[in-house]
């Protein structure tokens, strides 16, 4: 019987540890004069929503993209990706 490999690399599992933790929210919510609201990412980043979008959507939007961003960059160079990738492993 082979031995049980792990579902999530430990690289790849601190990759996405470090990016939940580096993209939280803070500070309070500011409502804009044009109507919009606004909040603080703990990045920097000014996360709003749009004509077409809620914050919510914005923030989520926001944390997928740092997870992917960090998961892509220690993957194993040769895993088979949906998003092309440059020979850095972030996306083109």
């Amino acid at each position: 019987m082979a031995p049980h490999e792990p579902a999530v690399s430990a690289s790849m599992h601190r990759a996405k540890a470090a990016a939940r933790a580096s993209h939280v929210t803070v500070g309070d919510l500011r409502r804009r004069p044009d109507g919009g609201v606004e909040i603080d990412c703990s990045c920097g980043m000014v996360l709003t929503n749009g004509p077409e979008w809620s914050l919510d959507e914005h923030i989520r939007l926001h944390r997928a993209e740092a997870r992917y961003l960090a998961v892509s960059e220690v993957a194993p160079a040769g895993m088979p990706r949906l998003i092309p990738v440059a020979a850095d492993r972030r996306p083109r």
